[in-house]
Order: C-alpha cells, then sequence, then structure tokens
C-alpha cells in the first residue's frame, strides 16, 4: 500500500474512534455492542490516545467505575438504562444480588482478561512526563493491582498460580470449540431455563454468530451466577464449566509485568505483584504447555484434563513472554505453515480440525486485538518475518474489506469477499489498526 493509502486508513480509523465515542467511553459498535466492553475499552484506549489522551484516559475511568467491592471489573458496563436493543442487559443480569456490585453503573456479572496493565504502560511509554496521565496512572494502579488481586483471591481458590473461569464469555472467545466438550456436560431443562429472546441474530447474519445451543448454555451459566449472587466461592463448587485458560492467564501475566515496572517508576510496593508472577509463569509453562500439539492449551478443572486443540490463545504466551526459546520456535513455526498454506495470520482455531469454521465468530476467523498481541509478542522473540505478516495481513483484509469486527480466514474465500464478519465501524479493529500503522 502506498504511503497516501494508509494514511487514509489511519484516518478512517481515528473517524470511526470518534463516532463511537459516548461522553466518557466507547461503544465497540452500534446496535449490536452499544454499551462498555471491559476489554474493547482497553484496546480502544490505545486507539484513542494517538488523537486525543484525555479520551483515552476516561475511557479506562469510566470502566473502573464500574469495579466490584471484590476487585472484578465486569465485561459489560451499562451506563445508560434506556438502551434496550442488547441481551443480555442489565436488567437479566441483575447482579446487584452481590451487595459488592455499584449500584451505578450497572453491569454484568462476569469479567474479561485483564488487558489494563499493559494498555496503562503502552500510554506511559507514549506520554511519559504528561501531568494529567501521571496523576491518574497513580490514581488507577492500586484499582488494577485490587483486579489482579481479585483473580488470585477468587478464581485460584488451590492457589496454583492460575485463574478460572465460569462462563465462555469471561474468555472473550465465547463459542470456540475449546468449550464445546464443557458445555456439551450441561443438561438443559427448558422449563427451569429462563426465557430469553437473542438480538444479536437480528443484527448480524446467523451463520456468523453462536448457535441456540450454545446460547442456552450461556445463559444457564449466568442464572447459576445470579443463583449465588455471583459469590465466587459458590461457583467454584458447583459450576460444570470451570477452565483455566490460556488467553486468560496470558494476558494477567503481561499486565502483572507491566504493572511491575509502573509500581517500580512510581516507587509502589509491587511484592505481591511480584510473588503472583513468579508462580503463574511456572505454572502456566508447566500444565499448560502439550508437547504432541506443540502449543499451550486450556485446562478443564471439571474433567481434570487439558482441552487437545490447537487455538490462537496458545500463541498470547508469546506477548506475555512465557515461552522458552525452543517453545517460542515452535510456535513461530506453526504461523508459518499457516501463512505457506495458504491463510491469513492468524486463525483463532485449528484449520485443520473438523470443528474449524472460518466464518463462525471464534470457531476459525481472523480478530484484530489477537494479531495486535500476538505481532508485539513475535517481535519479543525476534521474529520480525512472522510479526511483519501478522501485521500487514491484518491491514490488507481492513483495508479490503472494512473495519469490522472480525475476518475471513481463508484466502481463497477472503479474495471473493467485499466486508468482513460482525460488527462495522468497530472500535477495537479501528484502534489496533491504528496502532500498528502508527506504533508499531
Amino acid at each position: 500500500m502506498t504511503r497516501m493509502d494508509l494514511e487514509e486508513l489511519s484516518n478512517s480509523a481515528r473517524i470511526i474512534l470518534e463516532k463511537n465515542w459516548k461522553e466518557g467511553f466507547t461503544i465497540p459498535t452500534s446496535k449490536l455492542y452499544p454499551f462498555q466492553w471491559n476489554w474493547d475499552s482497553g484496546f480502544t484506549s490505545i486507539g484513542l490516545s494517538y488523537f486525543n489522551l484525555d479520551h483515552a484516559i476516561q475511557e479506562l475511568e469510566s470502566l473502573f467505575s464500574g469495579q466490584w467491592e471484590n476487585g472484578m471489573v465486569p465485561h459489560i458496563i451499562f451506563h445508560s438504562e434506556n438502551e434496550k436493543t442488547y441481551f443480555p442487559n442489565f436488567d437479566f443480569w441483575n447482579s446487584n444480588v452481590n451487595l459488592g456490585a455499584p449500584q451505578k453503573p450497572k453491569s454484568s456479572g462476569i469479567t474479561q482478561p485483564a488487558v489494563h496493565g499493559f494498555v496503562l504502560e503502552n500510554l506511559l511509554h507514549k506520554f511519559p512526563d504528561n501531568d494529567k496521565l501521571l496523576a491518574f496512572a497513580k490514581s488507577v494502579f492500586p484499582k488494577m493491582v485490587n483486579l489482579h488481586r481479585f483473580f488470585y483471591q477468587y478464581r485460584d481458590p488451590e492457589k496454583e498460580g492460575l485463574t478460572f473461569i465460569f462462563h465462555p464469555w469471561e474468555s472473550g472467545r465465547d463459542n470456540s470449540p475449546l468449550w464445546d466438550n464443557s458445555l456439551d456436560r450441561i443438561a438443559i431443562d427448558k422449563d427451569k431455563l429462563p426465557h430469553y429472546e437473542r438480538r444479536d441474530t437480528s443484527l448480524a447474519p446467523s451463520d456468523e454468530r453462536p448457535t441456540s445451543y450454545q446460547y442456552d448454555r450461556y445463559v444457564y451459566l449466568l442464572t447459576l451466577g445470579k443463583k449465588y449472587k455471583y459469590d465466587e466461592r459458590a461457583i467454584f463448587e458447583e459450576s460444570p464449566f470451570l477452565i483455566q485458560d490460556t488467553l486468560m492467564n496470558a494476558v494477567l501475566i503481561r499486565s502483572n509485568d507491566s504493572l511491575i515496572r509502573i509500581g517500580e517508576r512510581f516507587g509502589f510496593d509491587i511484592g505481591e505483584i511480584r510473588e503472583w508472577q513468579s508462580q503463574s509463569k511456572k505454572m502456566f509453562s508447566e500444565k499448560l504447555w502439550n508437547e504432541k500439539l506443540e502449543t499451550y492449551v486450556v485446562y478443564d478443572l471439571r474433567a481434570e484434563t487439558q482441552v487437545l486443540h490447537k487455538e490462537i490463545g496458545g500463541l498470547t504466551a508469546l506477548y506475555a513472554e512465557i515461552a522458552d526459546e525452543d517453545k517460542a520456535q515452535k510456535l513461530n513455526r506453526y504461523l508459518l505453515n499457516l501463512n505457506e498454506n495458504g491463510f491469513y495470520l492468524c486463525p483463532s482455531f485449528d484449520v485443520e480440525s473438523p470443528l474449524f469454521d472460518s466464518k463462525r465468530y471464534w470457531r476459525g476467523p481472523i480478530w484484530p486485538q489477537m494479531n495486535w498481541m500476538i505481532y508485539h509478542g513475535l517481535k519479543k522473540y525476534g521474529f520480525d518475518e512472522t510479526a511483519n505478516i501478522v501485521k500487514s495481513d491484518l491491514i490488507e483484509l481492513v483495508s479490503k474489506s472494512g473495519f469490522y469486527e472480525y475476518f475471513e480466514s481463508q484466502k481463497s474465500v477472503a479474495s471473493n469477499m467485499t466486508t468482513g464478519y460482525g460488527g462495522g465501524d468497530f472500535s477495537w479493529t479501528a484502534a489496533c489498526t491504528l496502532d500498528l500503522l502508527k506504533g508499531g
């Protein structure tokens, strides 16, 4: 692409982020996702910082306004109680059954990957002497530490150093085949499942979205959370779905590193974070690596076994600098093989699996924020050639198909398409593209 084309792409990304700004926070996209999403806001803050640092700071401030007393930052913050186009809305979550949830803003009862530490470090790297950012960083630091403490205190009851999720939505990879066997253990009694009406399939093609079978189980797990007033210990005892996830733990480890460096800069006590980190990195490498698949895999706590699938979460160990040189080489070779065999990088699921679906949400398409993390991870290990492919593939998809939520991973299929999948004018796509163009 020419310099002019890239500049036009940057300008388009900025326009989308400005359009999606809603007086203190950014929505991922209109109609389909009309509220504030947790890890979306992290990536969006990075993009906003290129042209409006105040908005980048407000994005994180707004997100942490929904933090619970136990430290959890919910995966959705419902700043408006009048928006009715989304399910499940705040009234279905009813998170205030937990007395530690704030009355306002309303929120969901689950969380998402803790990207905030590395996002804050990204902003401080760009603006090391900005007084407003420095003051914000000092004020939000203990809140971020408290979020990490939530994971280690409530989501790691066996004190292994690995946090668990009890709902697929927490992983960010909602309908990944990773969860299929665990969800299959849930027997649904339609008479006991609360009535609900999906809104997503009226706004996006149903063959791009999770199935009704999966959604019933999502609602079941949501209802289980409400049943126990979102008490993490009680959920751990009963939930049929308990997973130590690669992405969730890699992001937490990466943000631990960032908080350690930020704490060192400001002279804060970081001893607790160092203790978490020393155990987490060790356990991640020992428990989640699968030598036969040559990748990191998730662990099903209920079945007490690894889930044997290659998928994108395992690659985020590169961004967290967990992999030793040998393991990193194997992950890099996996990506190069995909590139040589006609795939854009990085497909969200194993392209050789019968469960691979290049169109349906997290079962095969390309996701911009994942490419962003994997790009930076590859750079850390000196795999510049592969990193540049990851970057150029995303830029090619966005320039050809628009700023969509996710994209077709098969080049032969994508060549006949003019759009991506899911929501259009998507904030994290704009933000990650902007950062790769200007900062990457």
